[in-house]
């Protein structure tokens, strides 16, 4: 019931994608409640976090009859090969996350069949650059990408907000509003989220588009180190 709570009240709120945590036995009931609340298992997505091996097989064949939006990376993260294996044997289709560290991988999980998304994290690729030739790569296989994310400060939103203006970028991102993880974020002005789950890319102001509130940081600062 408290899951189910939390699906209606994302919802209500604006989210377009729900991400449910998964591990082995917190699983199938997990996913079927959430999808009950959804309406449906189109706007649901399983994060496995690595927890699984091909001997759940039969785990994931039931969480098909969920019809969910995808499973993110339910095998070992530097396995693409096994993520081959389970995606041929299942109907749900395989993101990649924690697999994708570079434009390499991304070719490996292509080539060998290995997910049919890809979560596009710019903190792990390593920039801009490789997370934007990951994304172009992808775009030409035809391939769909969401930005992940979650857990940075307006600063790192600003850099996946601008990432996830690109085309390819066609499924709902980590891209939450400040106020969804701080009581007041250190930049100006604060991300919001409208009604309909999108945030807005701010094209009108130079640079990251917002500006960072010294006064904020100053007063969270516990210790400054000075490098001469």
């Amino acid at each position: 019931q408290s899951l189910a709570r939390k699906v209606v009240a994302a919802f209500q709120q604006g989210y377009r994608k729900f991400k449910a945590k998964i591990a082995p036995g917190h699983d199938l009931d997990f996913l079927e409640a959430a999808c009950e609340a959804a309406g449906g298992g189109s706007r649901i997505m399983a994060d496995a976090n690595n927890a699984y091996t091909l001997e759940d097989l039969e785990v994931f064949r039931a969480m098909d009859g969920f019809g969910l939006m995808m499973i993110e990376q339910p095998l070992d993260w530097d396995d693409v090969r096994q993520h081959a294996q389970l995606q041929r044997q299942i109907e749900t289709p395989i993101c990649l996350d924690e697999s994708i560290t570079s434009l390499e991988r991304a070719r490996d999980m292509v080539e060998l069949g290995g997910g049919r998304i890809v979560n596009i994290k710019p903190g792990r690729l390593g920039g801009f650059a490789p997370s934007m030739a990951v994304h172009d790569y992808c775009r030409d296989q035809g391939i769909p990408v969401w930005c992940g994310g979650m857990l940075e400060s307006g600063v790192g939103r600003a850099h996946n907000v601008a990432l996830a203006s690109l085309a390819n970028f066609s499924l709902p991102g980590d891209l939450s509003p400040s106020s969804r993880y701080w009581e007041k974020d250190i930049v100006i002005p604060e991300w919001e989220m409208d009604s309909e789950g999108f945030v807005a890319v701010p094209w009108d102001r130079p640079g990251m588009g917002v500006e960072l509130d010294l006064d904020r940081v100053e007063n969270l600062t516990a210790k400054r180190e000075v490098l001469e």
